[in-house]
């Protein structure tokens, strides 16, 4: 029994190599290669792609987020900054601190990487981690 399906492997292993053959051979025969010039629906694909690709800039792409300790009696972590920027570099950053009693926002413009505003160290550095820089 054990010979006669080896024998079978064999044949099925035959058949896929002629097959991969005769496929490699009908991809790469002359019929299938594209004549002439490009059409001009290939050119509005490429200005539909460029004009995505600029959309895609202004979106809020680099993000980073950084959580800390504001009050060192209390720990967790439960205070956090975070960059919400584009690609170039503007957007916000917002800010939780969280204490005892109450939690406070704020948030603060962000303009070609750099705010009008003070920045905490924790904004600081949530803005060089959406720039990749550390």
């Amino acid at each position: 029994m054990d010979g006669v399906l080896g024998w079978i492997a064999v044949g099925l292993a035959v058949v896929a190599v002629v097959l991969a053959g005769w496929a490699l051979h009908t991809v790469r025969s002359p019929r299938w290669r594209r004549r002439g010039p490009i059409p001009p629906e290939i050119g509005a694909v490429r200005d539909e792609v460029e004009a995505l690709r600029e959309d895609a800039a202004q979106a809020l792409r680099h993000i980073a987020v950084v959580r800390y300790d504001a009050f060192g009696d209390m720990g967790g972590h439960l205070s956090w900054s975070m960059a919400l920027l584009d690609d170039e570099g503007n957007g916000m950053v917002l800010t939780s601190i969280h204490g005892r009693s109450d939690a406070r926002t704020y948030a603060k413009g962000i303009t070609a990487w750099t705010c009008d505003q003070q920045l905490s160290p924790e904004e600081t550095e949530a803005i060089g981690y959406a720039r990749g820089r550390r």
